[in-house]
């Protein structure tokens, strides 16, 4: 069994920054990819950025410059360090693994944690 816990969520004001993180605890041999989508209300989830365990980024053109993902493979774990938030930046934002090989288990899988809310108002 695996588990994704997120953190880091919360209320800020335009422009400010918050650091998103997400731990994969089980018995993890490896992670393939690990990403961050968000979901709007009324909107489709939409990817934010991801990053595979050599290190390749993917950002969506709208959080490019501002928002940076990282990850800990010792650790499981992927952060998303987003700047200058907007507005237009709040949503509930979801930790993804995809790849995601367990000892003992044939097979590759995704996962999805349960999300964490981000409000950018003033």
């Amino acid at each position: 069994q695996v588990q994704l816990v997120e953190s880091g969520g919360g209320l800020v004001q335009p422009g400010g920054s918050l650091r998103l993180s997400c731990a994969a605890s089980g018995s993890i041999f490896s992670i393939n990819a690990m990403g961050w989508y968000r979901q709007a209300p009324g909107k489709q989830r939409e990817l934010v950025a991801a990053i595979t365990s050599g290190g390749s980024t993917v950002y969506a053109d709208s959080v490019k410059g501002r928002f940076t993902i990282s990850r800990d493979n010792a650790k499981n774990t992927v952060y998303l360090q987003m700047n200058s938030l907007k507005p237009e930046d709040t949503a509930v934002y979801y930790c993804n693994c995809e790849g995601v090989v367990v000892y003992g288990v044939r097979g590759a899988y995704g996962y999805w944690g349960q999300g964490t809310q981000v409000t950018v108002s003033s």
